[in-house]
């Protein structure tokens, strides 16, 4: 069993040396979108507002925002200073650096790469093991884990996974059961902490025939499953919703790239 290893770790040069794989990553399907006008939202948390103001998240970090709406949904799924936060499958770090500066000194974030999916996001991970533990993120460490685990040295207040749900069950993350995932994410909770899943919109009563095809799944079928695993349905936004959107395209197709249907459903574990 390969154990969790919260460090930057010792391989990157080698995952370097392989390069980028893109097969089956979604991470950050909206990065492609054209951006929105940045506005400034004078609801966000005065921590998430700061947060999303840091200049260490990069010059990009406003318009990105105004597309991803970021901070909006760190308010809804209520990160505050000194959380701890496990970012599943953390792709470019958009939302760790996000998490990171919003959950400050007293809080950390754990960045966790199922081992299939960092053999599919080389690039990725090698940059994410440069962010962990550097200078302007010092509470973020990294760990590459088994699918089937999901653990952190601690229990953490929100476990958070963007576009990526839907992969477990495909054949490359090893056919993941759904209430294997469920189980783990929540075992790694503290009682009372959040769960918060962002995918792509499937057409409804579609279960999961299209986790693999187009990369989405029914809302339906995610609500069922979590609320299976002991999870209660807190609610949901619509942020990332587009009624334009027919759900019946990959997600990675043109016209559609950067602006899919997402839900968003914030589930917590019994206190």
């Amino acid at each position: 069993m390969i154990k969790a290893r919260w460090m930057v770790l010792a391989s990157a040069a080698a995952l370097a040396a392989c390069g980028q794989a893109t097969a089956g990553q979604d991470a950050d399907t909206n990065s492609a979108a054209p951006a929105a006008t940045p506005t400034a939202d004078s609801t966000l948390p005065p921590a998430i507002a700061k947060a999303a103001a840091d200049p260490a998240r990069g010059p990009d970090a406003a318009t990105v925002d105004a597309r991803r709406h970021g901070p909006e949904i760190l308010a809804f799924a209520g990160v505050k200073p000194g959380d701890k936060v496990i970012d599943l499958i953390p792709g470019a770090a958009y939302w760790t650096k996000l998490f990171a500066k919003t959950v400050g000194d007293s809080g950390h974030v754990y960045g966790i790469w199922p081992t299939p999916y960092a053999n599919e996001a080389r690039g990725n991970v090698v940059d994410y093991q440069k962010l962990a533990g550097s200078a302007d993120f010092p509470n973020v460490s990294m760990s590459i884990e088994p699918a089937t685990e999901i653990t952190a040295p601690e229990k953490v207040d929100l476990v958070f996974t963007s576009q990526n749900y839907h992969d477990y069950p495909d054949k490359f993350m090893g056919s993941i059961d759904p209430a294997v995932f469920n189980k783990a994410v929540f075992d790694a909770l503290k009682p009372g902490g959040t769960f918060l899943v962002v995918d792509h919109a499937a057409p409804a009563g579609s279960g999961m025939a299209d986790t693999d095809t187009l990369h989405r799944i029914d809302p339906a079928i995610v609500k069922q499953q979590v609320t299976a695993a002991g999870f209660e349905f807190v609610g949901s936004s619509d942020l990332l919703a587009n009624p334009a959107d027919d759900h019946t395209l990959k997600v990675f197709d043109p016209k559609v790239r950067g602006h899919t249907d997402q839900f968003i459903y914030k589930f917590r574990k019994p206190a």
